[in-house]
């Protein structure tokens, strides 16, 4: 007899609305017409929102291969929505920091995100999807916390 696996566990939860989310984000680009592809607005957002980062590390955060977030990053570059420039800790290595061209396509991207929100927080009070967001950031932390603690050297060591 197969062991019960709880369809509402937070895992599964968590994986679903991710999902969604994510699927929901890419038909509202793909039908948007805002010059970009999913994949690039994803890309364009994660820099936004994280300021000059190294490559790597965008593609740590957007959890897709270093060569992905390559591919990304040449097309917004030839957009002229991004630059690359030297990093002053590693002559080898570049950031990557959006430009002002950027600006009128990261509004529409935060206005399809804000339309995914209000579909996702349908039936809940203001009040409500304050406290959802502020507990998933809570979860975030925690785990973001743990993972930290799991990487440092051990002290009796």
């Amino acid at each position: 007899m197969p062991a019960h696996v709880d369809p509402h566990s937070f895992g599964f939860l968590v994986t679903d609305l991710a999902r969604l989310v994510r699927a929901d984000f890419d038909s509202s680009v793909a039908e948007a017409g805002i010059g970009v592809t999913p994949g690039e607005a994803r890309t364009l957002a994660h820099v936004a929102r994280s300021g000059p980062l190294r490559q790597t590390t965008l593609a740590e955060f957007m959890g897709v291969e270093a060569m992905t977030v390559t591919g990304f990053i040449d097309r917004l570059e030839a957009k002229h929505l991004v630059q690359r420039l030297p990093d002053p800790d590693d002559r080898r290595a570049k950031l990557v920091q959006t430009t002002e061209a950027a600006t009128d396509v990261l509004r529409a991207i935060r206005q399809l995100s804000q339309g995914a929100s209000r579909v996702a927080s349908a039936g809940m009070s203001r009040d409500e999807w304050a406290e959802f967001l502020h507990t998933l950031r809570v979860a975030r932390d925690n785990l973001i916390e743990s993972r930290a603690n799991r990487s440092k050297p051990d002290a009796a060591a």
